[in-house]
């Protein structure tokens, strides 16, 4: 039986593969045994198609979906070069169906690859699913796209971004849309700040080689924090199609600017020194192997950004992120205004009400101010929780599921790409110019002293 689609992954033989792609795919295939995918791998190691297939079968292992091997067991690898025009040429014409290209590799080597496919057939239909970062600042950003529009049409790029797994988004999106209780609040006329917060305990875990040269501020808020950003702030889509989707979220980004024009004020950076996070000794992040510390990358980044557009001006929206902290929390927070007028009689702090949204497992919870047990005068706290869940499948489960689909609608369009890029510029030429000074926390705890808690 001829494959619908062969998936082809470049740079087979790297950690992201193994660790990420092929466990993804082995659980997509697992939930869903009637998908007809070829599997084929290309990268620059000289291995064995056995040696392939080994961990093909190891890294499906991994998320119990062993029978799923037998799926894609005629699974090859090729030892290329994949910047030749050449290879990239043969890889194609072994392909059954449809081809999609998932870039497996570095930044720069996949922007050499785009180029050397000018000079290739490309069969109709073919998908390029790419790895951020999308480009180094916005002129390169621009440059790669205007590559990837001269051989495929945009709709058949995927800028893969892990954060927009489809049950993350579709729960903001449902929770915000289909409640009549929420969705007329939000906007400024109720909502007084929102905070997009991806913490993590782990440290550099060997990837000085990319992180040293990206940080905090790269890695993760310029595409995963902005992109989350956009979903929690556009405007109602008329459909979740992929054009309406991406309309709506392009329109945010391109509205938004820091805060005050101020990037000196409305950033801030640090870096980790030795400590401990939960019961694991941490070197300084400038004793790490592969770290120059002449550089003065940020390990975490915090930065606020407004959406200047009726629904959403003057409302602060900061983005955080950080490595080695003492609490991982993942976290979309919504602070609402207090009431307008609270009756004479009531006592207690009556606190504004929050809307918490926690990503991965997902799970809501809604903040009050109810009636206190003893004294029902007296306000008290209440929490309102709910159980999202994590979803059927795996973040990148779902990006793989999209893009053998061809459903571009979580995929990062090209023009939002670019705009991410301008959004960040003044901070990154802030902090080039030493312009806001790089504050250091111990590993282990919540950031320097001093930083307001977000």
């Amino acid at each position: 039986m001829t494959a619908d689609t062969t998936l082809l992954i470049l740079g087979a033989s790297g950690d992201l593969t193994s660790r990420l792609l092929l466990p993804a795919l082995g659980q997509l295939l697992s939930r869903e045994p009637g998908r007809r995918v070829r599997l084929a791998g290309a990268g620059m190691e000289d291995w064995s198609e056995e040696q392939w297939r080994d961990t093909v079968r190891r890294s499906f292992a991994t998320t119990d979906a062993d029978a799923a091997f037998e799926a894609v067991s005629a699974t090859t690898y090729t030892q290329a070069d994949i910047t030749d025009a050449a290879a990239l040429q043969q890889l194609l014409d072994a392909a059954e169906g449809r081809p999609a290209l998932y870039f497996a590799v570095p930044p720069a080597v996949a922007s050499a690859a785009c180029e050397a496919l000018r000079s290739v057939r490309i069969p109709e239909g073919t998908i390029l699913a790419l790895e951020k970062p999308f480009g180094s600042d916005a002129a390169s950003a621009e440059r790669l796209n205007a590559t990837l529009a001269d051989l495929v049409p945009e709709t058949q790029v995927f800028r893969v971004d892990h954060f927009l797994g489809r049950s993350t988004v579709l729960n903001l999106l449902g929770v915000r849309f289909a409640n009549r209780l929420i969705e007329p609040v939000w906007s400024s006329d109720d909502i007084a700040s929102i905070v997009v917060q991806f913490d993590e305990s782990l440290g550099l875990e060997g990837r000085a080689g990319y992180y040293d040269r990206a940080g905090a501020l790269v890695d993760m808020i310029q595409s995963h924090l902005l992109q989350v950003m956009a979903f929690v702030t556009m405007e109602p889509p008329a459909s979740l199609d992929e054009r309406d989707l991406r309309d709506a979220t392009g329109a945010v980004l391109r509205a938004t600017a820091i805060w005050g024009d101020d990037p000196v004020a409305s950033s801030r950076r640090a870096r980790y020194t030795a400590g401990t996070v939960e019961g694991r000794d941490f070197p300084s992040y400038a004793d790490e192997p592969g770290v120059d510390p002449s550089r003065e990358t940020e390990t975490l980044a915090e930065m606020t950004v407004e959406v200047r557009n009726a629904r959403w001006q003057g409302v602060p929206i900061t983005l955080r992120s950080g490595k080695a902290l003492g609490h991982a929390e993942a976290k979309v927070e919504v602070r609402f205004r207090p009431v307008r007028h609270l009756p004479t009689g009531f006592t207690g702090d009556p606190a504004p009400t929050v809307l918490r949204f926690s990503l991965g497992p997902d799970s809501m919870a809604l903040e009050l101010n109810v009636n206190g047990e003893a004294d029902p005068l007296e306000l008290e706290r209440a929490t309102l929780v709910a159980e999202l869940g994590e979803g059927s499948l795996k973040a990148y489960a779902e990006v793989l599921s999209g893009i053998l689909d061809g459903d571009a609608m979580l995929a990062v369009r090209g023009d939002a790409a670019v705009d991410c890029w301008h959004i960040v510029q003044p901070v990154l030429d802030a902090w080039h110019a030493g312009e806001v000074p790089l504050d250091e926390y111990p590993a282990g705890v919540a950031g320097p002293a001093g930083w307001p808690t977000p």
